[in-house]
């Protein structure tokens, strides 16, 4: 099980900071958020933000493209210092494309669905992507509460990678906390994103170890 904290709950007077403190407490991915204000009603940090924190951290950094035609900031989000791009089928008009696109950058590249978005629309690229972003809230703000029936995609993604032996992880983002984390894990979630669970936390290792513990259950 791998843990990916979303930068968007952290405290921005004092991002760098805060980054470095995960990162000692032993996750694997920092989850950042880039959103337009257009695919989702929030904007965010674009990437001349973290191309600084880069400098910082040797966490996975795992850019979740919340921007409608992403192709057109794709190079400049591989330059900034991603390592993972997730991009979002319903926001690309050329999906295919745009996953090569992330590939030739030398990046892992990850699609994405919203909550309404059937597994089955993803099915033709799955043999392209390193990761899928399985959206458990609507996209744009944190603290959501988890919505439980977007857990069978999940499962069924899972079920099409076992068929077809593909090697893509499953990540999940949106309300996880100690409670919904083992759902996630017993769905076959293999990465977890939570954001306002770890950083408004009062002990945000406690936080991390909870949602790791998910996996012994």
């Amino acid at each position: 099980m791998k843990i990916a904290p979303s930068m968007l709950s952290a405290d921005f007077n004092q991002l760098a900071a805060d980054i470095q403190r995960i990162e000692r407490m032993g996750v694997e991915y920092l989850h950042i958020d880039l959103m337009d204000g257009q695919f989702v009603p929030n904007i965010s940090f674009g990437p001349m933000v973290y191309a600084g924190l880069r400098k910082k951290s040797n966490l996975v950094f795992d850019c979740h493209m919340m921007v409608d035609r992403p192709e057109r900031y794709i190079e400049s989000v591989a330059e900034a210092g991603a390592d993972i791009i997730t991009i979002h089928q319903e926001a690309c008009l050329h999906l295919h494309s745009a996953l090569q696109q992330i590939h030739q950058l030398n990046k892992k590249a990850g699609v994405a669905i919203n909550p309404a978005t059937s597994v089955e629309s993803i099915i033709p690229i799955l043999d392209m992507v390193d990761q899928v972003l399985v959206m458990t809230v609507n996209p744009g703000f944190g603290g959501q509460a988890f919505i439980p029936s977007t857990l069978k995609k999940v499962t069924q993604l899972a079920k099409i990678r076992n068929s077809e032996e593909l090697k893509f992880e499953i990540e999940v983002d949106g309300g996880v906390n100690d409670r919904t984390a083992r759902d996630c894990v017993k769905a076959a979630a293999d990465v977890l994103v939570a954001g306002s669970y770890i950083f408004n936390h009062k002990d945000p290792q406690q936080a991390i170890d909870q949602l790791r513990s998910a996996s012994d259950d």
